[in-house]
Order: C-alpha cells, then sequence, then structure tokens
C-alpha cells in the first residue's frame, strides 16, 4: 500500500497541512461567517417574536383587566338598579298600602255610621214599639189610657238605666 510507504510520508503531511489550510481559511472566511449571519437572524427574529409576543400577552392582559372592570362596573350598576328597583316597589307598596289603608279607614267610619243610624232606628224603633205595648198594656191592667208622652218618656228612662 502507497499510504504506508515511510518515503511518501513527508510529501502526505504537506498536502495534508496544505488541504488543512485551505479548508480552514475557506470555512473561516466564507462558510462560518455564513453560517454566524443566519443564526444571528435567527437568533434576531426569535428575540423580535419574543418581544412580540410579550408585548401581546400584555395587550391581552390588560384588555382582561379592562373586561374584568367592565363586569365588575356591570355588576355594580345591576345591583344599584336592583336596590332602585326594590326601592321604587317598596315605595310604591307602601303608598299603595297607605292608600288603602285610608280608604278602609273611610268605609270602617262609613259603616260604623251607617251602624250607628241603624241602631239609633232600630233603638228608636224598639222605643215606639215598648211605648205602644206599654200604653196598650197599662190600658188593658188600669182600662184607662196614659198620655203618650208620659209612656215615652217612662220607657226612654228605662232603657237608659239599661244601657248605662
Amino acid at each position: 500500500m502507497p499510504q504506508l510507504d515511510l518515503a511518501g510520508f513527508p510529501s502526505q503531511i504537506i498536502w495534508l497541512v496544505i488541504t488543512f489550510v485551505i479548508l480552514w481559511l475557506l470555512m473561516a472566511k466564507i462558510a462560518l461567517p455564513r453560517v454566524g449571519l443566519v443564526l444571528e437572524e435567527r437568533q434576531k427574529k426569535i428575540d423580535e417574536n419574543l418581544d412580540l409576543a410579550e408585548n401581546l400577552r400584555d395587550e391581552a392582559q390588560g384588555a382582561l383587566d379592562a373586561y374584568e372592570k367592565s363586569i365588575a362596573d356591570a355588576k355594580d350598576n345591576a345591583r344599584g338598579s336592583v336596590t332602585e328597583a326594590v326601592r321604587q316597589m317598596s315605595d310604591s307598596a307602601q303608598a299603595r298600602h297607605a292608600e288603602k289603608s285610608e280608604e278602609l279607614a273611610a268605609e270602617i267610619k262609613e259603616a260604623e255610621a251607617r251602624i250607628d243610624a241603624a241602631k239609633q232606628e232600630a233603638i228608636s224603633g224598639l222605643q215606639e214599639a215598648a211605648a205602644t205595648v206599654a200604653s196598650s198594656a197599662a190600658e188593658k191592667l188600669i182600662g184607662a189610657s196614659l198620655p203618650s208622652d208620659a209612656v215615652r218618656q217612662a220607657v226612654n228612662t228605662a232603657m237608659k238605666e239599661r244601657s248605662t
């Protein structure tokens, strides 16, 4: 094998060094700077994407905070509206209750007045009937008729004594 011949070693080593230097120069001057540029561009793009993602995340967080604030405001507004509606209904119910109470009190007074009038009418009817009965009874017992004014006055006095 010619590669293992010791007489050809120095020329092979020289060509190995020359090839290594040429490849090293090509890699150092041409290929590695291009690879470095590609890596830098990729890193730059990754950093830009990360910054954009962070900005979008901050915007989304801001939108979420605004949404949550608007939800809380809406809930507070709804609570206030419900409270106001309940207060208005309560006021309305109290006003209707007071109005109905006044109407019922007026009706009760009217009914009491009618009852008193009916009572007075019944009492006067009773007094008349009692006076007539007393006059008839006295006429049958004593055989003489009594003056109607005296009989009425006696019946009125007896009824007053009974009612007290």
